[in-house]
């Protein structure tokens, strides 16, 4: 039961920190990132397709993202769903590929990045916090039904707070870690 509320609160707490992770590689940051084209969705084939299931999608330099579809009646498509995306970059169209290069961010535009990181990690800290709660929750009520001593509930919530100070304190490193890499000029 003990081992159980400890891995259950791991998991989830480790799910947050993925989520966060994921989070941050949409934030434009002056660098191609393949997170910035993952939401984009093609019409083609009879419904919306990932980009990445009808392109191929590379960063053959830091300022270039290169889109190349498989099919090539799907580039007026593609150009479409990026346009739609409101990713703000132009793509451009060669017949054979589409590139988005990647402007160098304005020093008001790396603040507005910057406040959204710190409102992602502070979301990711949120949700850290809730399921400590949440596992706090559970342990106090498998005290009550007498499935685990005063002793062993002490000594889970005491765990969990460590793994939830733990778990802030990534989140902490990986936002430090994404503030200097988009107010890198």
């Amino acid at each position: 039961m003990k081992d159980a509320i400890m891995k259950d609160c791991k998991d989830k707490m480790d799910k947050a920190m993925l989520a966060l992770e994921h989070h941050f590689e949409t934030l434009r940051t002056g660098r191609a990132s393949l997170g910035l084209v993952d939401g984009v969705r093609v019409p083609a084939y009879g419904g919306d397709m990932p980009l990445n299931q009808v392109a191929s999608v590379s960063t053959p330099d830091a300022k270039t993202i290169a889109i190349q579809p498989w099919d090539k009646s799907l580039m007026g498509a593609i150009e479409k769903a990026l346009l739609a995306a409101n990713l703000g970059i132009t793509p451009t169209n060669d017949g054979n590929l589409i590139r988005l290069s990647i402007p160098p961010l304005t020093e008001e535009r790396r603040k507005e990045v910057v406040k959204l990181a710190h409102k992602m990690a502070e979301e990711a800290r949120v949700a850290v916090r809730n399921v400590r709660r949440h596992v706090n929750d559970e342990v106090k009520k498998a005290e009550k039904n007498h499935d685990i001593t005063e002793d062993d509930r002490d000594k889970l919530l005491k765990d969990s707070q460590k793994m939830t100070d733990d778990h802030i304190k990534k989140v902490d490193e990986m936002l430090a870690a994404k503030e200097k890499e988009i107010m890198a000029v």
